[in-house]
């Protein structure tokens, strides 16, 4: 049987472009995921490993879509290897084999993935470093999702007697974030 497997780091991506060319590679099941490429804990692709008998096929459109560290990647594919499982990786031009060019090869673009994948990360937190160096409104993180005045305006709320629970239920506001924005409050005026 020949079982595909499309995935995307994030929710808001798409993952079309992938089923179509798996739907075009003849693929019997396709498997779909969203979630990180980084980490090898993917619950759907760990059901999919499990669910590959001898003889299967495992398709997938690029390298990075299976595996960006190295080391991981050939782990997974010696595995599938070892239980009679091909490789089909669609942007390499087909089936990966077992032999000393398959392993070479794969082993080459498992590199150059996970070298994409680190270079990634470094021009990203280059970016962070200059804008915290050159940027005096930068800020770590997600934006807050209440401005200043709302805060401000619980804070009185606050102050005039209400309970944590009475200015949550009034504002919206979780009491969690109502305390620590508060203390974050209180220190600029301090």
């Amino acid at each position: 049987m020949n079982y595909g497997y499309a995935r995307v780091s994030t929710v808001g991506q798409n993952l079309d472009t992938q089923l179509e060319l798996l739907k075009k590679a003849k693929c019997d099941k396709i498997y779909q995921e969203k979630y990180t490429g980084g980490t090898l804990n993917r619950p759907v692709f760990n059901k999919l490993l499990h669910q590959l008998k001898a003889g299967d096929q495992l398709t997938v459109t690029k390298l990075d879509r299976f595996a960006r560290n190295t080391i991981e990647g050939l782990h997974i594919i010696n595995q599938l290897f070892k239980n009679n499982v091909s490789v089909n990786i669609l942007s390499m031009g087909g089936i990966i084999d077992d032999s000393p060019t398959g392993r070479l090869s794969l082993t080459n673009y498992l590199s150059y993935a996970q070298f994409e994948r680190d270079m990634i990360i470094t021009r990203t937190q280059e970016g962070k470093e200059y804008s915290k160096l050159h940027n005096p409104n930068y800020h770590e993180g997600r934006p807050q999702t209440y401005n200043r005045e709302q805060i401000e305006a619980a804070y009185r709320l606050k102050k005039s007697g209400m309970t944590y629970k009475m200015v949550s239920k009034k504002t919206g506001i979780s009491e969690r974030t109502l305390i620590r924005r508060f203390k974050e409050l209180k220190g600029e005026k301090a």
